[in-house]
């Protein structure tokens, strides 16, 4: 009997092991970044949000659009900042409902995205349409929807990112209560779906009116999407666009509260004649610094989508324990003397939190605006902790999504492949004169550009000690080094300008050093191959200068 036993014993053990090993769940297998950011947010992220009511508090759940859009830029400003010229100067045509005048004309939230045809789209239908990532823009209201609007047109660059031109915010703290819905509530909910917000300032009229300081507070956790742009800067003179921009800096500075100096895009976003040439070359630097951002958007939304996901989960992991810390402290009698009490002593909850759970101070919400949510609920209604739940979102953060991280090179290597690694059309296109600078100076040209300035240079290579009709290294260190240039810059233009590589320069060579010299203290960039205009004309061999 006892041996039996022992036999069955050990079979009801293997059948245990057995059942315990099949219950393991084998990790799932992405083929799509996208696809599996979806999987992962439902099966993770989306029963937590739900239990401790993150969406009441904080941001409304995720559908399945908000992850396959395009990249949105969002533009904000005062009125009369160019919001709207922007959008037309971007892409290079007007659309339907384009007004532009000093008077504010804007006073919609005015999406416009691609078609083959020019149309427009009421608010209430984007809000229904469950292919637009709009559905969830119902809860601000008849009155917002009203207010909000889409157009269409064909244009290449929508054909890669959708752009929105908000309402011109006026000076005066009363504009704020007309409107007939929560403005900087619209705002951030954009904001935490677009992947640049562009604030647009008038270079003369710096001041900052109540609702738009509210506005910027209002984005401020997304800082890494705000551009800053001074428009109409060409209207004012070189000493006053100076004062203004420092101006800015500082009014910016005590507003967004970043102790780093915030960037800032001067110039003018308009295809009118410049009024002040002095900064062209100052303003055509700034557009091309902040075209190139822009234009490398839909390369880098999957990140960024990929990012605002890890910021979700670490304020839904945070909003669960405050949650459940409340719901724990209640007391069977006099619950509510206990919740204004609570509510009173927020701000200690999160210390107690911060230092139990070591729950970095930065990662809890702002205190004052969970305050206001709390007091609509009843504490003791509210969930409990569970610890599996906040178990599962922390293998998302620390199993899935490396894993999904893994994917992302190969989808970029394929979205490059495509051509849709990048905005094409309208300014991207980077049209221009002919007219290389820098080491592009001279490019498409018959001559050697060298040979403009090669009398100086000749004057000073026959002065030189020569072998062969040749210097080296050593009898031109002298020359050379008064460009005050570093040596290892100065190595690297010898190395270019020794073309036949005999570590020697003949007098054709010896200019075309001096000429790349030139071209570097002049602030440019020297490449590591030498560019075939360049080729010194008794070295080209035949090669296509042209190419």
């Amino acid at each position: 009997k006892l041996i039996l036993l022992d036999s069955l014993l050990q079979e009801i053990i293997h059948l245990s092991l057995t059942m315990f090993k099949r219950k393991a769940k084998e990790p799932t297998v992405f083929d799509d970044v996208t696809d599996g950011l979806k999987s992962v947010y439902k099966e993770f992220l989306l029963p937590l949000e739900k239990e401790y009511k993150f969406h009441d508090f904080h941001s409304p759940m995720l559908e399945d659009a908000d992850f396959d859009g395009k990249p949105l830029v969002m533009l904000m400003g005062q009125y009369s900042t160019g919001k709207t010229t922007f959008i037309r100067y971007l892409i290079e045509k007007d659309f339907p409902g384009m007004r532009i005048g000093p008077e504010p004309t804007t006073d919609t939230f005015h999406v416009v995205d691609y078609a083959e045809e020019d149309g427009k789209i009421p608010g209430n239908v984007l809000a229904v349409d469950t292919k637009k990532p709009f559905t969830q823009l119902k809860q601000f209201g008849g009155t917002f929807l009203s207010r909000f609007e889409c157009s269409t047109t064909k244009s290449s660059v929508l054909k890669s990112v959708t752009l929105l031109d908000t309402p011109g915010i006026l000076a005066g703290e009363k504009q704020s209560l007309n409107r007939g819905y929560d403005f900087t509530a619209v705002l951030k909910w954009f904001a935490e779906r677009a992947d640049r917000i562009i604030l647009l300032f008038d270079a003369h009229k710096l001041d900052i009116s109540d609702e738009f300081k509210q506005a910027i507070e209002s984005i401020r956790e997304h800082d890494d999407k705000i551009r800053i742009c001074l428009n109409k800067a060409d209207m004012m003179s070189h000493q006053q666009l100076m004062r203004v921009y420092g101006a800015l800096m500082w009014s910016l500075s005590r507003i967004l509260g970043n102790p780093e100096v915030t960037r800032i895009y001067v110039g003018s976003f308009w295809n009118q004649p410049l009024q002040f040439s002095a900064n062209r070359e100052l303003f055509e630097a700034e557009q091309e610094d902040l075209f190139d951002d822009l234009q490398g958007l839909p390369r880098f939304a999957t990140i960024r989508r990929l990012n605002d996901l890890i910021k979700r989960a670490r304020l839904a992991k945070v909003h669960a324990q405050i949650i459940a810390y409340l719901k724990k402290q209640m007391p069977m009698i006099g619950k509510d003397s206990k919740k204004k009490d609570m509510i009173k002593k927020l701000d200690q909850v999160f210390t107690v939190l911060m230092n139990e759970e070591k729950i970095p101070k930065s990662d809890f919400p702002d205190v004052n605006v969970m305050r206001k949510h709390l007091e609509r609920y009843d504490f003791s209604k509210f969930n409990g902790f569970d610890q599996k739940m906040l178990d599962k979102v922390d293998k998302m953060l620390s199993e899935d999504i490396p894993r999904l991280m893994s994917l992302i090179p190969h989808e970029e290597r394929e979205k490059t492949l495509d051509g849709k690694s990048k905005v094409v059309g309208g300014v991207f296109n980077k049209d221009g004169l002919p007219v290389g600078t820098g080491i592009n100076e001279g490019i498409g040209e018959a001559g050697w550009i060298v040979s403009g300035e090669q009398h100086k240079y000749d004057e000073v290579f026959n002065s030189l000690e020569q072998t062969a009709g040749k210097v080296t290294g050593r009898s031109a260190k002298e020359e050379m080094l008064k460009s005050n240039l570093p040596s290892k810059v100065l190595g690297k233009i010898w190395r270019l300008a020794d073309t036949d590589s005999d570590g020697m320069l003949d007098i054709e060579e010896f200019a075309l050093a001096m000429h790349l010299i030139k071209v570097k203290i002049e602030g440019n960039e020297i490449p590591d191959d030498l560019p075939k205009h360049l080729i010194p004309p008794s070295k080209r061999s035949g090669a296509n200068i042209f190419e």
